[in-house]
């Protein structure tokens, strides 16, 4: 399993992959242009974050991926990461390829300096929660609380 930063070749997956998540974690419907211009924004500004996918090998398409945010911290006088957007194809579930993503987030990030990393889940995700507990990661600090204002509801 391959794991890299993703390249604007891999946009039409990462758009693909975020409609299918969507659907399948919160049945929402997303327009897949609105969903494509998404994506290629963050290649066309590098600075807000980036996208990781797993493949297989060199030469075959990506079966996972994620966004990667950077927050700023004044607290930490860093950045913290966020993973987003989440995806792994269904047939390569349960195989390790989101802690084969993971375990390279954790060294770039180590490399790079970076404060933490941190996601949030839905509270019905439980087998999502096991993986991440498993990870190291917790959720004894924080709740998060969102108002979205484009009428999305997510």
């Amino acid at each position: 399993m391959i794991i890299e930063q993703g390249q604007p070749r891999d946009i039409a997956f990462i758009a693909d992959a975020q409609v299918k998540m969507a659907h399948e974690t919160e049945h929402m419907l997303l327009d897949a242009a609105t969903v494509r211009k998404g994506v290629q924004y963050m290649f066309d500004d590098p600075l807000r974050g980036f996208y990781v996918v797993a493949r297989p090998d060199v030469d075959h398409e990506p079966v996972g991926c994620m966004l990667v945010l950077k927050e700023w911290s004044d607290w930490r006088n860093g950045d913290v990461w966020w993973l987003h957007s989440v995806y792994v194809v269904p047939e390569y579930r349960r195989q390790g390829v989101f802690r084969r993503m993971f375990d390279y987030i954790e060294r770039e990030a180590r490399l790079a300096h970076i404060r933490g990393i941190r996601l949030y889940v839905d509270k019905r995700n439980t087998r999502a929660r096991t993986v991440y507990r498993q990870l190291g990661m917790t959720n004894e600090h924080y709740e998060m609380f969102e108002k979205m204002l484009d009428g999305s509801g997510g």
